[in-house]
């Protein structure tokens, strides 16, 4: 199990560009396991829950060319359909939560799909519901074998409908749209999700020749096609890690330019940093985040204390409210972080009380910060990681707090994040990996 030496208080300076969106790739990768013909994408972070995908790809008898070192041709013209019935790929499932978004695209193509319980961050439940009942809508047949822990999905011919989630699920509309595109006569998807991730999904499916409308709302309309053809498709840069950069920034008192952000698709992340104080200039498409001695949490109009909560897009992402959490430990004054979408995600913070940060973890959902302002930095520690982002959150505590921490567990850290520490380093952090 590696870790992180991290020494704390060094200010930050300098350019730093995002990677690659990890919650997109995911999808995309999927996606080409709907036509035999070539599909190349950019622009693709290497980390680990991606790398594991593509390995996964491989395995089932996707042919893959690495054409550069974010740059990938893939060709699902061969695929092993023995192989998704063996123990190697539904171990491989097993331990990659995006592995579920195969089941769209295996059924929709090949009819039938089988595939292990999924793995990921241990944030809580996630259910799967949303995936299986909006596939089964479209005339699927699903089979849970309890002993195995494995979901077998089959369908003679999928035939288009008219279904209402029951959630706003981002991966189960990514699998109920690329199930669709192949399904026969029109689907209609209403609460679908309309996240910029979704939407470049639905943009590479439409230039493979799908037929879908009504992208960037929650009303998505999609005319089967007999067949879909090979695209290019550049990924968006990760929304997830322009947040991290600016909740650094402001942590350490340091001045950096986010390079290349995509600021159109970031939506209402901007502005929920700017409700903690932090200064925040869009220059073209970059982000200039200047330093500043302390930044002041402002309250509602009515002079009531701020809260932050989660939402499906447009709202605000869940995967960071951890990071502004973290962010707001050292703001002047006091919010309420409400993480309402997953029940475990805020549990790390018995961690950033042991650094001396003031939290009242009010339940698994709420949490209310009393920010220091600076008036005193946080204290080193030995932590562990237990999940992407809480990891992403301790990371930022120990840049900024006194003395030398270490974070355990980074390969979850990995798992989302590409070559951190080295990015990080290049503009003044002191972080060494054990």
């Amino acid at each position: 199990m590696g870790s992180f030496i991290i020494e704390g208080g060094h200010k930050l300076k300098g350019d730093i560009h995002p990677q690659g969106a990890k919650n997109e790739v995911l999808q995309i990768l999927c996606a080409t396991l709907l036509t035999s013909e070539a599909i190349t994408v950019h622009n693709i972070p290497d980390i680990l829950d991606v790398n594991n995908l593509i390995q996964l790809l491989r395995d089932m008898g996707v042919a893959v060319a690495k054409n550069s070192c974010d740059s990938y041709t893939f060709q699902a013209n061969n695929v092993d359909l023995k192989y998704l019935e063996s123990e190697d790929f539904l171990k491989k499932c097993s331990s990659l939560r995006g592995s579920v978004m195969l089941i769209g695209p295996l059924v929709a193509r090949f009819g039938k799909a089988l595939i292990s319980k999924p793995g990921g961050d241990k944030i809580g439940r996630r259910r799967l519901d949303t995936h299986f009942v909006g596939i089964q809508n479209l005339g699927a047949d699903f089979h849970y074998n309890e002993k195995q822990e494995v979901y077998e999905v089959t369908a003679k011919e999928l035939k288009g409908t008219y279904m209402l989630l029951d959630e706003a699920s981002v991966t189960g509309t990514a699998n109920i749209v690329m199930a669709a595109v192949l399904a026969k006569g029109k689907t209609t998807i209403y609460n679908a999700a309309c996240e910029p991730y979704l939407q470049q999904l639905c943009k590479m499916l439409n230039r493979m020749g799908a037929k879908i409308s009504g992208i960037a709302s929650n009303l998505l309309t999609i005319e089967g096609v007999e067949s879909l053809g090979g695209t290019e498709h550049t990924v968006l840069p990760d929304m997830i890690e322009v947040g991290s950069f600016i909740g650094m920034a402001a942590m350490t008192q340091s001045e950096i330019t986010i390079k290349n952000v995509s600021y159109e698709n970031l939506g209402i992340i901007p502005d929920s940093f700017r409700r903690l104080g932090i200064k925040i200039e869009q220059r073209g498409d970059d982000i200039f985040v200047p330093a500043q001695e302390f930044y002041q949490i402002e309250s509602f109009i009515d002079g009531s204390i701020m809260s932050i909560a989660d939402a499906p897009w447009p709202g605000l992402t869940p995967d960071l409210l951890s990071v502004i959490l973290v962010v707001a430990t050292q703001a002047k004054g006091s919010v309420l972080i409400h993480q309402k979408m997953f029940e475990s995600r805020l549990f790390f913070v018995d961690k950033l009380i042991d650094m001396g940060a003031q939290i009242i973890l009010c339940d698994p959902h709420r949490a209310v910060v009393i920010g220091h302002g600076h008036q005193f930095t946080l204290r080193a520690g030995n932590m562990t990681s237990p999940d992407i982002r809480a990891g992403i959150a301790l990371l930022i505590a120990a840049m900024s707090a006194d003395g030398v921490s270490r974070i355990q567990n980074i390969e979850q850290i990995d798992r989302g994040y590409q070559n951190i520490e080295g990015r990080l380093n290049a503009i003044g952090a002191k972080i060494t990996r054990l």
